[in-house]
């Protein structure tokens, strides 16, 4: 399978990437479908592997989403040199009124010493691409960025980006690390467009622009209705309504990347196929 590869900032890699998290967070599969899920993913060409310090079960093991990601290529054949691996830190797992849930931590002393874990964890050193997971309201965010800066200085991390960011944070960012600042990850899907201003944005910046939960996220209720003429165009070309969700993305920009989940390796290749499916301006139209 050949599969369309675009640049991100060093590295050229592939865009539909393998969104790490259902592998590691609740629901997940066991370990050895874990592992055989993204074997697949990279054996089918994918080149672009997204996790971070935050995806574990909240209550079990602390990155166990790195570990994962690290054992895998560890036991995988191919060319390691070629894989784009991105992590992220700032965020961390815990319990609100028994429930599992998600906090952030964005102040630079966590942030220095879970990039360091990352790094560890990874079994690197120096992470490919490292994310500022979430802004902190407790923390100013240049505060925050301070502290990936020093990162990318000490080498922990040969790129950095930022996650969940409005364009005002993506110009803090750019004042602060400059060229080492190479990607944002905000949340984008047909049920969620609310961040259409910094994917523009950062195609106005040089930046890559990095879809988190491209498909409307698979452990959340979600408007089904919006996916009614992403079906109807699937059911006309005889292919899934995911491959048509991400292409319609990716023909955003060529700055554009996705990183779809998957809990299984034909989820996953079946996405990996959506970067030739080629949209025509038709069918665009119809999507909005």
């Amino acid at each position: 399978m050949t599969l369309l590869a675009r640049n991100l900032g060093q590295y050229s890699t592939t865009a539909v990437g393998l969104g790490e998290m259902p592998l590691t967070i609740e629901g997940k599969p066991d370990h050895d479908q874990a592992v055989e899920t993204i074997h697949a993913a990279l054996d089918a060409g994918c080149r672009h592997i997204d996790t971070a310090w935050a995806y574990y079960e909240s209550g079990g093991p602390e990155q166990s989403g790195e570990e994962l990601v690290r054992q895998a290529l560890q036991s995988w054949s191919g060319p390691r040199d070629e894989v784009l691996v991105a992590t992220k830190v700032g965020h961390f797992r815990n319990f609100t009124d028994g429930k599992p849930t998600w906090d952030v931590d964005g102040s630079p002393e966590n942030l220095i010493r879970r990039g360091r874990e990352s790094a560890r964890a990874l079994g690197v050193q120096s992470i490919d691409l490292l994310y500022f997971h979430r802004p902190d309201p407790k923390v100013p965010y240049e505060d925050s960025i301070g502290a990936m800066k020093q990162l990318a200085d000490e080498g922990v991390a040969k790129s950095i980006g930022i996650s969940n960011a409005s364009i005002d944070q993506i110009d803090i960012a750019l004042s602060i690390l400059g060229d080492d600042l190479v990607a944002v990850q905000n949340q984008y899907s047909p049920v969620f467009r609310d961040t259409e201003d910094t994917l523009e944005y950062t195609a106005e910046k040089g930046l890559a622009f990095v879809c988190w939960s491209p498909l409307g996220g698979f452990r959340k209720s979600k408007d089904e209705t919006r996916f009614e003429a992403f079906k109807g165009i699937a059911a006309k070309r005889g292919v899934s309504y995911q491959q048509v969700v991400l292409a319609w993305e990716l023909s955003k920009g060529t700055h554009v990347f996705v990183i779809p989940g998957a809990h299984r390796p034909a989820t996953i290749l079946d996405s990996l196929q959506s970067g030739e499916l080629g949209l025509t301006v038709d069918e665009l139209a119809q999507l909005g």
